[in-house]
């Protein structure tokens, strides 16, 4: 009985991860899975405790001409001793099972405040889990991280995503008018993917919206990919916000972003994210030569 019980619990666990409203059949892979993830979820414990294989790499965001530097997304790395570079993709939703995305996204925002009191001149974009939002003590914990390391909260820009807003509205609503008082800039990343995210604007108090990269690849391939990105950069715009464009990776895609007028763009025509030693690389590339 605790056996089929069990197995019962790994597929309701495979139905909830594959989304709600459905139900799975227990199945040996389905173990075989669980297993792997509770291993690489140890493995990623260890990691975090000893500071060893994780990194930080950092991506830049660029004016809308592609000529100059205005900052950086802190993005997490882990490089597994078996079994190589692992995504983030793959271990971010680890650590939130765990329960250990707060210490781990606290970790990644003092490594940039690091690196942001290395250029003063440029912006630091960090990524907040939902739970990470929600967990007790949020603003104060950011607060402190900065304050220790020295850089003004002016530097640090928080990226957050609709998830974080879906649950509860006014607890949301008072997180980021706190982080904003702080001095905190707040980015709603992954624009455009979820049901609400215009309504979002007219509730919550945001600097930045960063466009989906999903609408960027569509940009010559879709019709109203354009008109679509034209739509929201003007509602940004009169809402007073910066509009960023995520995944640009070609040139084709940078022109079509331009003549939406965004103000920011990202993606591997410009640079992957690089370690922080390499950073001046981008910055100063005759220096660098």
């Amino acid at each position: 009985r605790q056996e089929m019980l069990r197995k019962a619990d790994i597929a309701l666990y495979e139905a909830k991860n594959q989304g709600r409203g459905q139900y799975r059949i227990f199945e040996h892979v389905m173990d075989e899975s669980l297993k792997t993830r509770q291993q690489i979820g140890a493995d990623l414990r260890l990691a975090l405790q000893t500071r060893r294989d994780l990194s930080v790499h950092y991506q830049p965001l660029v004016e809308i001409s592609g000529q100059r530097i205005v900052g950086f997304e802190a993005l997490v790395r882990w490089q597994h001793p078996v079994q190589g570079m692992i995504s983030p993709t793959e271990f971010i939703p680890i650590a939130e099972e765990m329960g250990i995305i707060a210490p781990l996204g606290e970790w990644v925002l003092r490594e940039a405040c690091q690196t942001a009191r290395q250029w003063p001149d440029l912006t630091l974009a960090v990524n907040v889990s939902p739970l990470q939002f929600r967990a007790p003590g949020f603003v104060e914990r950011i607060k402190a991280i900065v304050s220790k390391e020295q850089v003004s909260p002016s530097r640090i820009e928080l990226e957050i995503t609709e998830g974080v807003l879906i649950d509860d509205e006014k607890r949301a609503k008072g997180i980021i008018d706190g982080l904003r008082a702080a001095g905190f800039r707040i980015a709603l990343d992954d624009f455009g993917t979820g049901y609400s995210s215009l309504n979002y604007l007219s509730h919550f108090s945001v600097d930045k919206i960063k466009i989906d990269r999903s609408f960027t690849h569509s940009l010559g391939m879709s019709g109203n990919a354009a008109a679509v990105i034209e739509s929201v950069v003007r509602l940004g715009h009169a809402m007073g916000l910066t509009v960023t464009a995520e995944g640009v990776e070609n040139r084709g895609q940078m022109k079509a972003l331009a003549r939406a007028g965004c103000n920011h763009l990202q993606g591997y025509l410009f640079s992957e994210a690089v370690p922080r030693e390499q950073i001046a690389g981008l910055v100063n590339p005759r220096e660098a030569s």
